[in-house]
């Protein structure tokens, strides 16, 4: 080899050795600032690292890390993303599940699913585990969310002015005395971002509210401390002790725990720590709460203390003469394996409000509130706007207004849109319309829950019979489905070893997951919307179409379908002790039923009898057998019905032409005319005696098919289409050529 090429190598290995130096000396350098809690800054250096070797899944790893707890949900989604399609060793295997928890916190959530999907099975080895809990519930979560991303509670809900929010954060708040205490971190360097370390620290402001406007806010006095994180406040139930949250260094570890200042001659004492009973030796104690419960005062707050189930658990304890505490409580009943943060107690409604993110939320953490009866009931997540995919916390009323923290898309910022909380504030609206946009608003919301899908087990309810009634109510044929779980999964891994048979398994699991289990949440959600309108005098067609997997014949499967629609029909008149009865027997809600059979479902499906594993116990079997709530329609709206809206015609010969009737009727007390007749189909033909019918009247259409061009089961339709009427009259005939 020449020397110069000798000198040339030489120099690119020094140079390489150089630059691998210069990375580990800015690493080290950024593990001192993540100590800190200057992510902003890491983050800075991170990318000048990633010019120079932009291959390092490592630096790609701690890259994304610092982007996650700087609260940027995109960059950090794009990261996790690399390291989790190169990591080639495995040495970063969370990487999949912070990925799927950006891909939820930036609101994606049907990409959020399959990524959670994925995750399940790779820690399939260790259901025990953190890891493996919190991908299953994850999974849960993100299917409420897809269902619940439309919903949204009737409220104006708006940002607080610049004299309270500011391109930092800006947290747990309360009024007193025509005055808003919050908490907020106010750097004067650092780009103005959000900074935590013991020299940017955080302190309690107070903003007075004149003429109804809030102004500029001021630091409380005695309070604060420049060395320590102070914030969290509230007032007692007598005004004259304040309770608020210190955290500090100690020892390296950071601690918090819960203060109280007293009033003396109009002025706030410097800050007392409560004793071992509210902060265990230790332990973190934050973020108090004062209210009334069971006409006692009481403090809420937030512990990792010995006794919680993981993370931060929301414990209370009675308060006695301005100083006495209670032993303290853990809430068992909503605490998780997370965290449950920032309570406060609604002493009229009884109701603690508190943040979680463990429960199925919208992304991070949201505001849940749990009904107090003598115990606190389950979690119920306090919907849109309160919450959305970033972090919502320190929920709190006054009067009729509401107050939330966030960190959403929209904040005050100088770089990053999610990085740092501002202050809303909520109230209710009244918003008066008209009738005819009400209806309209009101068909909107309940289609908007469409469809809802329904499954069974084969052949029920009411196996091997051609009824097409059924006495069995939906919800217990869902109940008997649900408990044949680990039947499905051991039939289909059935001849399946190792890895694959675990797979197999896990697949059937996602199944009843995020099919079976969320058709019954689906169809709970729908049902209370219905009920709501039926009592404002609504009157509905209820639109049900019936499904079967292709394993009996097709005669057999389109009576299977009509039990199936009867068993939801049952679980509505027997619901909270017939509170549907009367709107079905007054024809307020009336059912169309289109019992399809199997001729829609997928023809790769086994129908072999023999074949259990595919033709019964196989996801794509299983897929098939449901029924599904498919649309709603005003009643007054229809002016032309049909009593067979499907006509099954049974086996046929291939080139044979046959012929269906079906009965339609003008069901107003007024004249309709027929605009036209859609016939999708050249195979079919049409005959109709009249294209205008009077009040009440009914005639036959005759739908006649040529089968020439066709083999095994068909499903055909024409629609009718009236005058004035947005909905199509659709008329099914269904068949199997030979």
């Amino acid at each position: 080899m020449p020397r110069l090429s000798l000198i040339f190598l030489f120099l690119i290995v020094q140079l390489q050795i150089l630059g691998q130096n210069e990375i580990k000396h800015r690493l080290k350098f950024i593990e001192e600032l993540e100590e800190k809690g200057d992510y902003y800054y890491a983050i800075k250096i991170f990318k000048e690292i990633l010019e120079m070797d932009s291959a390092s899944v490592e630096v790609h790893w701690k890259f994304a890390e610092a982007l996650r707890k700087y609260k940027d949900y995109q960059t950090a989604e794009k990261e996790y993303r690399y390291v989790f399609q190169n990591d080639s060793t495995h040495l970063f295997p969370k990487a999949i599940i912070y990925k799927g928890l950006m891909e939820k916190q930036n609101g994606k959530y049907d990409i959020a699913i399959q990524t959670f999907k994925t995750a399940k099975k790779k820690y399939l080895k260790n259901r025990r585990s953190y890891e493996y809990l919190k991908i299953k519930n994850e999974l849960s979560s993100c299917l409420w969310a897809r269902s619940h991303q439309d919903d949204s509670i009737q409220v104006s809900f708006e940002q607080l002015p610049k004299t309270i929010n500011t391109n930092n954060s800006e947290f747990g708040s309360t009024i007193f005395e025509n005055s808003l205490y919050f908490t907020s971190l106010r750097s004067d360097s650092i780009n103005n971002e959000e900074v935590y370390d013991t020299k940017y620290s955080t302190s309690i402001y107070e903003s007075k509210k004149i003429e109804g406007v809030f102004q500029d806010a001021m630091k409380v006095k005695n309070i604060n401390n420049n060395n320590e994180n102070i914030g969290n406040g509230v007032f007692s139930l007598d005004g004259n002790r304040f309770y608020y949250s210190k955290c500090s260094y100690k020892k390296d570890n950071y601690q918090c725990v819960i203060m109280v200042s007293k009033k003396q001659n109009g002025i706030w004492s410097i800050g007392d720590s409560l004793g071992e009973i509210i902060n265990a030796k230790n332990y973190n104690t934050t973020m108090p709460s004062i209210s009334k419960m069971e006409d006692q005062e009481v403090l809420f707050f937030s512990s990792d203390r010995e006794g919680t189930k993981g993370g931060l658990d929301i414990w209370y304890s009675f308060i006695k003469n301005n100083n006495q505490y209670s032993k303290a409580k853990s809430i068992r009943s909503i605490n998780t394996i997370e965290n449950e943060t920032t309570p406060w107690f609604d002493t009229l409604k009884q109701k603690l409000y508190f943040s979680s993110n463990w429960y199925e939320n919208y992304g991070g953490y949201d505001v849940f509130y749990s009904n107090y009866n003598g115990s606190f009931e389950k979690p119920i997540n306090a919907g849109q706007p309160i919450n959305s995919p970033s972090n919502d916390l320190y929920y709190f009323m006054e009067k009729d207004t509401f107050f939330v923290s966030s960190n959403r898309v929209g904040v005050n910022h100088t770089n990053v849109s999610t990085c740092c909380s501002d202050i809303f504030i909520g109230f209710p609206v009244e918003i008066k319309k008209d009738s005819s946009e009400t209806i309209k608003e009101t068909l909107e919301s309940l289609n908007k829950r469409l469809p809802v899908t329904l499954y069974f087990h084969n052949d029920f309810p009411n196996p091997k019979t051609k009824d097409t009634f059924t006495n069995v109510n939906y919800i217990d044929s869902y109940k008997e489905y649900i408990s044949m779980l680990e039947t499905y999964k051991n039939e289909y891994a059935k001849g399946l070893i190792g890895t694959h048979a675990e797979e197999a398994r896990e697949d059937i699991s996602d199944f009843f997951i995020e099919y079976v289990e969320q058709g019954v949440k689906d169809l709970s959600l729908f049902r209370e919307l219905l009920l709501d309108e039926l009592k404002k005098g609504r009157k509905f067609n209820l639109y049900i179409k019936g499904f079967a997997s292709p394993l009996a014949k097709s005669d057999y499967n389109v009576n299977l379908t009509k039990r199936r629609i009867n068993s939801l029909i049952n679980y509505l008149k027997n619901y909270d002790n017939g509170i549907f009865k009367p709107y079905i027997d007054n024809q307020s809600l009336l059912f169309k039923e289109i019992p399809f059979g199997e001729n829609t479902a997928n023809k790769l499906t086994s129908d072999n009898p023999n074949d259990v594993k595919n033709s019964i116990y196989s996801r794509a079997a299983a897929i098939e057998r449901k029924i599904e709530i498919q649309s709603i329609r005003l009643i007054e709206g229809l002016t032309l019905t049909t009593t067979n809206q499907l006509q099954n015609l049974g086996k046929i010969n291939k080139k044979q032409i046959v012929s269906t009737v079906f009965i339609i009727k003008n069901t107003s007390d007024k004249k309709v005319e027929i605009e036209s007749i859609e016939i999708p189909c050249v195979c079919n033909k049409v005959e109709i005696e009249k294209m205008t019918l009077s009040a009440g009247e009914e005639i036959p259409v005759k739908l006649i098919f040529n089968s020439e061009n066709y083999q095994g089961k068909i499903v055909k339709s024409i629609y009718i289409q009236v005058k004035d009427q947005s909905e199509k009259l659709r008329l099914v005939m269904t068949a199997e050529v030979e």
